[in-house]
């Protein structure tokens, strides 16, 4: 189990916290923000006990300097190319010629600007440069700023972008479906985030109860995170305890690392009997511990599987190199939809668009290349041969998600069904996919 007892920073704004990851219930107030009004980036939180001179950042990005945009748009393809091969040189061990090709990229592409493939090349050239150089992530506890940072990013990725909403909303009301009014839920949770996602599940709960005139529901959560989780969970239980007792809810959550579960599986996870219970896995945990806690899981019998997939890689499917590819593709496509919803990628949204583009998308793409010299079967054929069965979402979770793409006002969005899941794409492109599975 995670410590909380650890000694954290004796000035926590929980109030203002709360209201950046929307998990305050006022019933009075619109909790919807203007997708075609959208704001500058709003300043970022400072107080005394804040030190700015002290934040983490490996590329340093914020220090870069516009007059250093490369003008060479044209040659984006040719970036592309370059990337390509960096990762077979990798993929090789050919270090020497790779060291070659990062230098002349790194005099090429100096700074994560021009048109959405050059700065997603720029991204994952960096990512790539960090396994070269051995500068891989550093397993230390966020600071407040930090949390403060990436909370901001996160809202601002909601506000303009489908792509989280459309993840939690489909993820939430799969687990709905299956646990038919029951008021005694447990879900384990192996991508919790910021936790902010729940907020619409305990809602519908809550809703669920008062109108039937049964007792309030009882949620346990747990929540299997990083080692270094230590004041993102701190900050996940007082809030969503703080949200569950404004709705009458009977809330616990519990916090188990990966390197706990990784050694001892599901008996590090808590059950009770008469409880419903709903598991939500993403592309991390595979990532991390490749696909044997899969049979662990269907002994275990939860009542539903939900699999949230952001990446679209079929993780384990392909090699570094191909990894890399379908990365840049992905990543690519994220950044011409917000750029859609900038109306092109210029004027005030250029700073929201860089705040996503680093606290939200380039940790994912730095994950992304760190682990993906982690081999194993494709997520899909690791459930096959455990026994999993697709289940096919209700017609209701994808009205829900039909809906939610009418309220985004930048057209190119649409749903569509592909292997019984569900799927988000910006003009035929593949952007996140939700499927839900049984034992």
């Amino acid at each position: 189990m995670i410590n909380n007892n650890h000694h954290f920073e004796p000035e926590w704004d929980s109030d203002s916290i709360m209201k950046e990851l929307g998990l305050y219930d006022d019933s009075n107030k619109s909790v919807t923000y203007p997708l075609t009004d959208l704001p500058d980036l709003p300043p970022f939180y400072h107080s005394d006990e804040f030190d700015t001179n002290t934040m983490i950042n490996p590329f340093d990005l914020t220090s870069l300097n516009e007059e250093d945009v490369n003008e060479n748009y044209d040659h984006e393809y040719d970036f592309r190319d370059e990337l390509t091969r960096l990762a077979d040189c990798f993929e090789t061990q050919s270090f020497q010629l790779a060291q070659v090709i990062l230098t002349r990229l790194n005099n090429r592409l100096r700074s994560p600007n021009g048109k959405p493939l050059q700065r997603a090349v720029f991204y994952f050239k960096e990512a790539i440069q960090t396994l070269l150089t051995g500068s891989t992530r550093c397993l230390t506890s966020c600071t407040s700023l930090e949390i403060v940072q990436l909370i901001k990013a996160y809202k601002i990725f909601s506000n303009v972008s489908p792509i989280p909403l459309f993840s939690s909303f489909t993820a939430n009301q799969a687990i709905l479906d299956v646990i038919d009014g029951s008021m005694d839920v447990h879900v384990i949770d192996f991508d919790i985030g910021l936790g902010g996602h729940w907020a619409s599940f305990l809602k519908a709960l809550a809703e669920k109860a008062e109108s039937r005139k049964v007792n309030s529901p009882a949620v346990r959560i747990t929540a299997v995170v990083p080692e270094e989780y230590v004041l993102e969970s701190k900050l996940i239980k007082e809030n969503l305890c703080s949200f569950c007792g404004e709705l009458n809810i009977r809330f616990d959550i519990e916090f188990v690392s990966v390197r706990v579960f990784e050694f001892v599986s599901f008996k590090s996870v808590k059950f009770v009997n008469g409880e419903k219970t709903a598991v939500v896995l993403s592309p991390t945990i595979f990532r991390r511990l490749g696909g044997g806690f899969v049979n662990d899981l269907r002994r275990v019998s939860p009542d539903v599987v939900v699999y949230v997939d952001g990446e679209l890689n079929g993780y384990g499917s392909s090699l570094f190199r191909q990894t890399v590819i379908d990365g840049v593709e992905l990543f690519t496509t994220v950044m011409e939809s917000l750029e859609a919803a900038n109306g092109g990628g210029g004027g005030g949204g250029a700073e929201w668009m860089r705040s996503i583009e680093m606290f939200v998308l380039l940790p994912k793409i730095i994950a992304m290349v760190e682990d993906s010299s982690r081999r194993g079967m494709a997520w899909r054929e690791v459930f096959g041969r455990a026994g999993m069965r697709p289940v096919v979402m209700s017609q209701f979770a994808e009205f829900q998600a039909e809906c939610l793409l009418r309220r985004v006002q930048v057209r190119g969005f649409h749903v569509a069904k592909r292997h019984a899941e569900m799927v988000l794409c910006w003009h035929d492109r593949p952007l996140v996919a939700t499927s839900v599975w049984t034992c």
